[in-house]
């Protein structure tokens, strides 16, 4: 009998620990996985948050010395993974732990890639091209969106191409994802705004995807539920303890749909704004959304029809014109309600710039799994009904 691998679909995912304080487990965990020396990675503006203090001090608790590094811009740099992978290996560390958003831990993950494989970042480039897996990793993620604890994703900004360039492979799974609601206090409205979105995208993007199935469906449904029940609350209510829980739970769902589904246009063409233009991911996303769906809806009509119902739209009767309206409505008035009302051109893209966006976008591995075949004059449309 002959297998129909087309059929098959995997599910890859760390161990998570879910809850308020599960931070401070950073140094029990380090020490489980037989750390010596710990490599912590983060950025600037989280160490002013202090959540750092609490990790590092979970690690002097269990005994650990560690090596922090701390230069790691938004959209990490290839040559920032570089010099902290040079860092990690001159300072014999045997596991990385990661505290912030999505720039950080992306980093990480990249770090251990190279102080394992001693080859340049960007020869990994591409799905399942790491030969030998990096040292174990731990990541404690400060945001409710990027989903980078939890997936198989690495994005990072290649300055001399312009462009933001995607390692996907099961060895970039942390190892343990510590996710703690309490850690998102630190964002403000805009912030939390942009993340959540984020994270609604990645949860749409998993459920249209050409890659989506009975293992990451319920997933993606769960996070979009909880995000149109709870995001617009939460912005009211930065300080609600139930509320950073509930999206922070949709952020983690988010992440194991799309690391396992895979995306689609929205991500693949906020990829290219990213590296091109130097753009924040999560309100490249959330801009983005809305036009890409537009275009993809005649694609995944009945997953569309889902995606509704579960914002809380009542499709029954509805034509599918009726249908796509509502359902696209109900997206712009959710990112007007969370306070997200940019175009593209408020951001700086000019329409000078849409021809060599669209060539890196087409190009990118996401666009693989979008329910539409596109050409490069799809996307450059998409960019300019976005400006």
């Amino acid at each position: 009998m002959e297998l129909d691998v087309l059929n098959l679909r995997k599910f890859v995912a760390p161990e998570i620990v879910f809850g308020n304080g599960s931070r401070k487990l950073a140094g029990r965990y380090a020490r489980l996985y037989g750390a010596g020396k710990v490599f912590l990675v983060t950025d600037p503006g989280v160490i002013e948050t202090g959540w750092v203090k609490d990790v590092i001090a979970s690690l002097e608790a269990a005994g650990l010395s560690y090596v922090m590094f701390s230069d790691v811009s938004p959209n990490p740099r290839t040559f920032q993974v570089m010099q902290g992978a040079e860092e990690y290996l001159a300072n014999k560390c045997n596991l990385i732990v990661s505290v912030g958003g999505g720039s950080p831990m992306d980093c990480a993950k990249a770090i251990g890639i190279v102080a394992t494989n001693g080859k340049h970042i960007v020869e990994f480039e591409g799905v399942d091209m790491i030969p030998v897996p990096a040292p174990p990793l731990i990541l404690i993620p400060t945001t409710a969106g990027s989903s980078a604890d939890v997936s198989q994703f690495c994005i990072l900004s290649d300055q001399d191409r312009l462009l933001k360039m995607a390692i996907v492979s099961k060895t970039l799974v942390p190892d343990v994802a510590l996710i703690d609601p309490e850690t998102t206090y630190s964002m403000d409205a805009y912030l939390t705004a942009c993340t959540g979105v984020d994270a609604l995208v990645h949860a749409i993007e998993a459920f249209v995807s050409k890659g989506s199935g009975p293992l990451t469906d319920p997933h993606a449904l769960g996070a979009i539920n909880l995000i149109g029940e709870h995001l617009p609350g939460l912005i009211n209510n930065l300080q609600d303890v139930e509320l950073r829980e509930k999206v922070m739970l949709a952020s983690l769902k988010a992440g194991l749909a799309f690391s396992n589904a895979i995306l689609g246009a929205v991500h693949a063409m906020s990829h290219s704004l990213g590296g091109r233009l130097d753009l924040p991911h999560g309100e490249c996303n959330a801009i983005l959304l809305d036009q890409v769906m537009e275009y993809n809806f005649s694609h995944a009509e009945d997953k569309f029809k889902v995606i509704a119902e579960h914002l809380g739209i009542d499709a029954r009767g509805m034509t599918t014109s009726d249908l796509k309206k509502s359902l696209l409505k109900k997206v712009r008035d959710l990112k007007k309600e969370v306070g997200i009302a940019k175009r593209l051109g408020d951001t700086g893209v000019k329409t000078t710039d849409i021809p060599s966006l669209a060539a890196n976008a087409i190009k990118d591995a996401c666009m693989a799994t979008n329910p539409a075949k596109a050409n490069q004059r799809d996307i450059e449309v998409i960019y300019e009904e976005s400006l």
